[in-house]
């Protein structure tokens, strides 16, 4: 078993310059792992990676660079996108719920607006409680919470949405009653199990944009259904009649945007992400967009969604 040590700068340039990639500057390269981390920047070798865990032949140390680049510009965008999402289901939720239940706490977080399944009962208990507990927290240091606890005594509904995460939004979700998901679902023009679905993936992605974990490549274990995107993109199956693509990766998160963000906010999301494969392109001679699109899930001809 190799023993995980400390190395320094010179030795984690040895130990790149021992698997293949090609340094041209080695003191611009140290500073780059000073500022970035190794372990960080090395994330991203598998895609320059031979089945003997070596570098490719001719990747350099700028290319390893530029994919860690891509990658953070992949999520910047994603992220940016990921909060339009996310500010959107908060508020027809807040909205949808205080309209039926009430707008103070003790009538929206009453235990009976929600699923009456005796399986479910603790984990409604516990997402309350978690509630609750925001409500405590933020209550007098959030701006927003504190305003209406110091005025009114209570925090709506669509106020509390603001410091509730995005995770726990999606189990918010997990506990409404079946009508109910389906009055929010209706909104979107999906069926509830579908959201349910695609708010519980998007919550994943938007964990690894804002802890900066790697996306590009990520695949998460929950599926969406397949989709009339799917077969107007022509993506290929498995012998099983599975989509190959769209169901679990990157495109996947881009298919769900189609449904959940304004036409116009779609169309320059996807703009932006081309010009970051642009820039990819421009950047590195080792791996082709194929392969990264491939990586990602991504169809060859995933523009042509704009229009879809």
């Amino acid at each position: 078993m190799n023993k995980k040590e400390f190395r320094t700068l010179d030795e984690q340039v040895d130990i790149l310059k021992g698997k293949g990639l090609i340094i041209n500057d080695p003191e611009k390269v140290k500073d780059i792992l000073l500022r970035e981390n190794y372990f960080f920047v090395n994330g991203y070798r598998q895609i320059f990676y031979t089945s003997e865990r070596k570098f490719l032949k001719g990747t350099t140390f700028e290319e390893l660079y530029s994919t860690f680049l891509f990658d953070r510009n992949l999520r910047n965008v994603l992220f940016k996108n990921m909060l339009v999402v996310e500010n959107n289901i908060k508020s027809i939720i807040s909205y949808q719920l205080s309209k039926k239940y009430g707008y103070k706490e003790q009538d929206y977080l009453n235990p009976k607006n929600f699923t009456r399944d005796m399986k479910e009962a603790r984990r409604v208990d516990d997402v309350l409680s978690k509630m609750k507990r925001q409500i405590r927290i933020n209550g007098e240091k959030h701006t927003a919470t504190f305003h209406y606890m110091n005025k009114y005594k209570f925090v709506p509904l669509w106020i509390l949405v603001k410091v509730l995460s995005f995770g726990l939004i999606n189990e918010l979700f997990g506990i409404l009653k079946e009508e109910d998901k389906q009055e929010i679902a209706d909104i979107y023009g999906l069926d509830r199990e579908t959201l349910k679905v695609y708010i519980q993936l998007l919550s994943n992605y938007r964990n690894l944009c804002a802890h900066e974990d790697i996306v590009f490549d990520h695949k998460t274990q929950v599926l969406i259904d397949d989709t009339k995107y799917h077969k107007l993109l022509g993506i290929k199956k498995n012998g099983l009649g599975e989509y190959l693509q769209g169901k679990n990766d990157l495109f996947a998160v881009v298919i769900i945007f189609k449904q959940m963000l304004q036409k116009d906010r779609f169309k320059e999301f996807i703009k932006e992400i081309d010009l970051v494969f642009r820039v990819f392109d421009n950047n590195v001679n080792t791996i082709t967009n194929e392969k990264l699109y491939e990586k990602m899930g991504f169809p060859q001809n995933y523009m042509d969604i704009i229009d879809m």
